[in-house]
C-alpha cells in the first residue's frame, strides 16, 4: 500500500502567539496542483523565494495543535525547521535532478542536461 502521510518531529518547533510549542506534525506526498498552485501567487511573482512557503503550506496538513498551517506559520517558523521540512519534502517526494544524455547538433559532442522539475521553470 503507498503511503501517502509522513510524520515529523521538528527539531526546533514551531512557537504560537499564545506561546505553545507545536514540534510533531504531518506532510503528505505532493500532487502536480500542489507544486503549480504557488506560480500563480502574486507573492510568489513578487518573490520566488516565496513559493517553499507556499508549497509547503499546503502538504504540511498538521502541526501540533494548530487548527491549520498556513502560510503565516511557515514564514514563523525557524530557519533550522523550515530546511528539515524542505529536506523531507524532497525525500517523500524523491525530488532529484534528472538528466538526459544529448548530442550537440553542431559539434556531435554528448553531454548530459539537466531536466527542470515543476517550479524550476
Amino acid at each position: 500500500m503507498l503511503q501517502t502521510e509522513f510524520d515529523f518531529i521538528l527539531p526546533k518547533g514551531y512557537i504560537d502567539e499564545a506561546g505553545n510549542l507545536h514540534q510533531h506534525g504531518s506532510m503528505r506526498l505532493a500532487t502536480a496542483m500542489d507544486e503549480i498552485t504557488p506560480l500563480r501567487d502574486p507573492r510568489v511573482r513578487n518573490n520566488e523565494a516565496y513559493l517553499v512557503v507556499i508549497l509547503l503550506s499546503q502538504v504540511i496538513t498538521r502541526l501540533g495543535t494548530l487548527p491549520s498551517v498556513t502560510p503565516s506559520v511557515i514564514e514563523h517558523m525557524f530557519a533550522v525547521d523550515i530546511a528539515y521540512v524542505q529536506d523531507l519534502y524532497r525525500q517523500i517526494n524523491d525530488v532529484e535532478a534528472q538528466t538526459v544524455s544529448a548530442v550537440c547538433p553542431h559539434c556531435g559532442q554528448e553531454f548530459e542536461v539537466e531536466v527542470p522539475l515543476l517550479g524550476e521553470l
